[in-house]
């Protein structure tokens, strides 16, 4: 399919440290909006920050976008990689008188400002140093951006925010390159951008004060200046900006978590967009619906149980193979410590997740119904109890040792005969055998999870539970 070339954006992390949920957000809403208007998502990894960027971070950004299924369309960016064309860039606007070195360091500045001027409280550096011959040797310098000083105001409209005028006085001349030569982030994201031709700008609103000073580059490189959308942050429930607290620090841990990818891709999605009341989307529905008009411009608020509601419903959709499959990548270990076959870890699957938020409670059920209990829920002893329940349990346990075939029908049909036999409701029957099977009350179908633990393990299980209530006092 030919890309449209009028919509190109991009996603463009700094691996400073794991993908965080706000990030995985704005990755997605950039790959939604390039897939809904036909045109090309991009990735970009902005590693000039030499000193906190770290290779493992990279790793783990890719690992998480992998984990979402979305991946750049052409081949990604490494920001590091093009720093000779950053210093080519920023020798031009030299020459062109766009840019100058500035030699001061901040208290000489200080100093200098308020003797010229009796005050060093509103500094600009443009005041002072932008037109003195620059010429100091091997003196240290920074390079910075001249201000034009006859452009009053900076005027742009967001596709979210509507238009939005900034003054220049609130600005100065930046520094575009720190001493020794690195380039500053708001200089190389404007470089790189218009490398990779980026038409369309859509990150957190965190970034609103870099843009009219990537505006003013943009200007000065003499090339058009891109469309910006600003997304607005994702809250805690307090209200305030999201913090490690209310959130995992890393998208990856959500996928250790028992998260599905499609749950969470719902789910960020919707946090902060709308179309209409709808709650759940297909991938396919979430690109034909997605437009930033539909973005709000207020916070949006992150609601922990509102995912857990979300992720059981994919779970509740999803194939229990694939579950399965999800389970080994979440631990690789971990059907190894199971005494289950392929067949009844499927069946088990399909059991549990029907009650279940996340594939890790699905996991520990399991890993918990793999064994005996431990001991046993003294309430639910209490509950369901009681001096006749021995007498049943032996007539049960009879029973079901005459079954040659082990099959769900057949097993229901003997419990259900016993209870009638006895005169009890098929619960009076039914959940002391939940006890024996798992410790407490609450499971799923005591048929089903007899079937799926097979004759010999079922009995047992049975026969230790009567063992228990015999030995008990009264």
């Amino acid at each position: 399919m030919k890309k449209n070339p009028s919509c190109r954006v991009r996603f463009a992390p700094s691996p400073t440290g794991n993908l965080h949920i706000g990030g995985l957000r704005a990755a997605l809403f950039n790959w939604l909006f390039a897939r809904h208007n036909g045109g090309t998502f991009l990735l970009r990894i902005e590693d000039t920050d030499i000193e906190r960027s770290k290779p493992e971070y990279t790793q783990s950004i890719l690992q998480a976008l992998d984990w979402v299924q979305i991946a750049s369309d052409e081949p990604m960016v490494i920001q590091s990689e093009r720093i000779r064309e950053h210093h080519r860039m920023i020798d031009q606007l030299l020459v062109q008188g766009k840019a100058y070195k500035d030699y001061y360091q901040q208290d000489e500045f200080f100093e200098l400002y308020a003797a010229k001027y009796g005050s060093a409280e509103f500094a600009k550096a443009y005041h002072i140093c932008r037109d003195q011959e620059q010429n100091q040797g091997d003196k240290p310098y920074v390079v910075r951006f001249k201000l034009p000083l006859d452009r009053g105001s900076i005027t742009f409209n967001d596709m979210i925010r509507g238009q939005i005028t900034i003054g220049t006085e609130q600005l100065d001349d930046f520094v575009i390159a720190r001493s020794g030569g690195f380039p500053m982030y708001n200089f190389v994201v404007v470089i790189d951008d218009i490398f990779q031709e980026i038409t369309h700008i859509i990150r957190g609103e965190e970034h609103l004060s870099n843009t009219p000073k990537q505006i003013l580059l943009y200007e000065a490189f003499g090339k058009p200046v891109p469309q910006f959308a600003h997304l607005p942050l994702i809250l805690g429930p307090d209200g305030n900006k999201l913090s490690k607290r209310d959130a995992a620090t890393s998208v990856l841990e959500y996928k250790y978590a028992g998260y599905l990818p499609d749950a969470l891709f719902n789910y960020l999605v919707r946090l902060g967009w709308a179309h209409g009341d709808q709650e759940v989307f297909t991938r396919q529905e979430l690109i034909q619906f997605f437009t930033l008009e539909a973005v709000g411009k207020k916070g949006a608020i992150f609601d922990k149980e509102k995912l857990d509601w979300l992720n059981g419903v994919y779970m509740r959709a999803a194939d229990d193979v694939t579950l399965c499959a999800t389970m080994t990548e979440i631990d690789p270990t971990y059907t190894d410590m199971l005494p289950f076959d392929d067949e009844q870890l499927v069946q088990l699957v399909h059991l549990y997740k029907e009650r279940s938020k996340t594939i890790a409670e699905v996991m520990q059920e399991i890993k918990t119904f793999a064994h005996e209990p431990a001991q046993y829920d003294a309430q639910a002893i209490a509950e369901w109890v009681d001096k006749d329940t021995p007498a049943l349990l032996v007539s049960l346990v009879n029973l079901l040792q005459t079954i040659d075939s082990w099959q769900l029908n057949k097993i229901k049909d003997n419990i259900t005969a016993v209870a009638k036999e006895k005169g009890k409701k098929l619960g009076a029957v039914a959940q002391p055998i939940r006890i024996a099977l798992v410790g407490g009350s609450s499971s799923p179908s005591v048929f089903e999870l007899l079937d799926i633990l097979g004759k010999d393990e079922s009995l047992r299980r049975i026969e230790l539970l009567l063992e228990y209530l015999q030995q008990m006092p009264g």
